[in-house]
């Protein structure tokens, strides 16, 4: 079972999952990072690039996910040396600081509650992150090309993508086909014929919007929304 709502972190999103340990489940490319408990364990997941397939990880899982870009000023480390990974905090900082950190998450009613208390904290403390960035993933997220946004930042494309590989752990063009992935995903979730979902989400056409959801995901669409 799983649950999200808005947190009071602007764009980050609370959520809780149970899952069933008898089956596997699927997190799907989506230009995020969140900040995880599960078992009293606190872990980073990076920006991924394909599904991550998860297998035997019953119990209760709690995270924030933050928006797209912001979760590296918030952490303290570049999203490029996470991506595809599932890290321990303890990787990333002091070890008594995630303990005490653990601590207080452990101890309290709903550890999704102290998870966003501590993101708010490392957004109030924090650089904040890159708002050329935030612009980024709005006109990417629109369908408008990379090299037209690139224009209107008054960057060049080498600036660009060091600058995203540090912020999404990616460069733009593989952030614009995950945004597109997403946005095929809320119109087929609607309803909307699959013909018509790759018009609307930017794929040139049905074959080319099954291609990168099998690329993506691993499954077919039809696959995918079943599950």
């Amino acid at each position: 079972m799983y649950e999200e709502r808005p947190s009071r972190l602007p764009g980050a999103v609370v959520w809780t999952n149970i899952p069933d340990a008898s089956d596997s489940g699927r997190v799907l490319p989506d230009g995020c990072m969140d900040l995880l408990w599960h078992e009293g364990r606190l872990l980073v997941a990076g920006p991924d690039t394909r599904a991550q397939v998860t297998e035997g990880t019953a119990g209760v899982w709690s995270g924030v996910r933050f928006f797209p870009g912001t979760a590296p000023a918030f952490l303290g480390v570049p999203a490029h040396e996470l991506r595809d990974r599932r890290v321990d905090l303890t990787d990333l900082w002091p070890a008594p600081r995630v303990r005490r950190l653990g601590a207080r998450v452990g101890a309290a009613a709903d550890p999704r509650i102290a998870l966003e208390d501590t993101a708010l904290a490392l957004a109030a403390r924090g650089q904040p992150p890159d708002p050329l960035l935030r612009h980024l993933v709005a006109a990417l997220d629109a369908g408008r090309p990379v090299a037209a946004v690139a224009d209107e930042l008054g960057l060049g494309a080498r600036q660009l993508h060091r600058r995203s590989l540090a912020a999404f752990g990616y460069g733009p063009k593989t952030l614009a086909r995950v945004l597109r992935l997403q946005r095929a995903l809320r119109l087929a979730r609607a309803g909307v014929p699959f013909a018509e979902t790759a018009a609307r989400a930017g794929f040139a056409d049905q074959a080319h919007l099954a291609r990168d959801v099998k690329d993506l995901t691993g499954v077919p669409l039809g696959a995918l929304l079943r599950r």
